[in-house]
């Protein structure tokens, strides 16, 4: 498996090179705490997953309380998660500065719509043949999608805190991301390997006995991997990986090897959008600010970004299927079909927007830590 760039700085890897980033020494708790973008609270609460744990904690310990039953219970919680988070990839595909004032990424921002917009009007009309496909392929990417972000942003941080990882840490810390993956690709009932079983050989008393110790062993040993992780990047690096990084791993693990199949796609879903959006609300605030032109302060641009992701995750959750509703599709065929077609644009829309190039305002962001405080930027 190959490590191509598909989330928040994934792409670290195939940066361009460069000189390393100038870093004063500092305490050892704070090479820990690493440099974050906000505060080391917002930082760890929302980027690094810790508000999730408390959330998987409180459902699981008391799934009778849990607030939200259905998506229809919470679908306006939903919005401002769920669709806010994918449509904010395309908000910042069309608002993140150019090289030197040119047009970015122009296939993304005119073919591709056309090409999703092709691929769901024959999955809808073809549930059963196409769709069927169309709708594994949502179920089989997201995983590896969410995996890659913990890995890529595990990469930002150590790079941000001056744990400039080498070759075999780098190569190491992505095949630990990519367990739940891995995981997920194997068991899940509706993508993975399932779907590819066309000749229903893991229905067999022995396949079906080997998933279920693949079911047993594999959260122990993903969880085990992550400290393992952290002492081996600590013994071989000049600083350690923050502890950021290790729990944005753990809590990827947590989203997929504790929930149920079906609950831990929705609860991920979320999870995960909460922390893209603070993450690319943070770029996108620190682009505007560097504009010559500007005339705004933060709250100006934060409120802004975040207005016009819910406004068009409305339109793209909402308003969509109800076009192929009305032209007589089923209300399920028309949302899941949306639902995975949105989901996989981002996706791609994801690979382009976050690549960390010298020229690239990316680049930039992530490169400014040498005049900052240890912990904060």
């Amino acid at each position: 498996m190959s490590e191509p760039p598909n989330t928040p700085t994934a792409s670290m890897q195939n940066a361009d090179a460069s000189p390393s980033p100038i870093i004063p020494p500092t305490p050892i708790s704070a090479s820990l705490i690493g440099r974050t973008f906000v505060h080391p609270v917002f930082d760890y609460f929302l980027i690094g997953g810790a508000l999730s744990l408390i959330v998987v904690w409180f459902i699981s310990t008391y799934p009778q309380m849990t607030p939200f039953s259905s998506t229809r219970d919470f679908k306006y919680f939903i919005l401002f998660s769920n669709s806010a988070h994918f449509a904010s990839s395309t908000v910042r595909l069309y608002t993140k500065p150019g090289v030197d004032g040119h047009q970015s990424f122009p296939f993304l921002k005119t073919v591709l719509p056309l090409m999703f917009l092709a691929v769901i009007t024959i999955s809808v009309f073809s549930v059963d043949t196409f769709g069927k496909h169309f709708r594994a392929i949502y179920f089989t990417w997201s995983p590896y999608h969410y995996a890659a972000q913990a890995y890529g942003l595990t990469v930002m941080y150590c790079y941000r805190s001056g744990c400039l990882l080498n070759a075999a840490n780098k190569r190491l810390l992505w095949w630990v991301a990519m367990l739940p993956f891995i995981h997920n690709f194997t068991l899940f009932p509706a993508g993975g390997l399932h779907w590819l079983d066309f000749g229903g050989w893991l229905k067999s008393p022995d396949a079906i006995a080997v998933l279920n110790e693949f079911r047993f062993y594999m959260p122990r040993f993903a969880f085990a991997a992550v400290p393992l992780l952290f002492l081996r990047i600590w013994r071989s690096e000049s600083r350690p990986m923050p502890l950021i990084g290790a729990l944005m791993l753990f809590t990827n693990g947590i989203w997929w090897f504790i929930l149920p199949p079906m609950k831990a796609f929705i609860w991920a879903t979320i999870f995960h959008g909460i922390q893209y959006l603070a993450i690319v609300i943070i770029f996108h605030v620190k682009d505007q600010l560097a504009r010559p032109e500007n005339r705004h302060g933060v709250a100006y641009h934060v409120i802004w970004f975040y207005g016009a992701s819910v406004a068009l995750g409305f339109v793209l959750f909402d308003w969509f299927p109800r076009a192929y509703i009305y032209a007589g599709v089923a209300a399920g065929t028309s949302v899941m079909m949306t639902v995975a077609a949105i989901n996989l644009h981002h996706f791609i829309v994801d690979s382009f927007i976050w690549r960390l190039k010298k020229s690239d305002n990316n680049r930039g962001i992530v490169d400014s830590v040498t005049s900052q405080t240890p912990a904060t930027t």
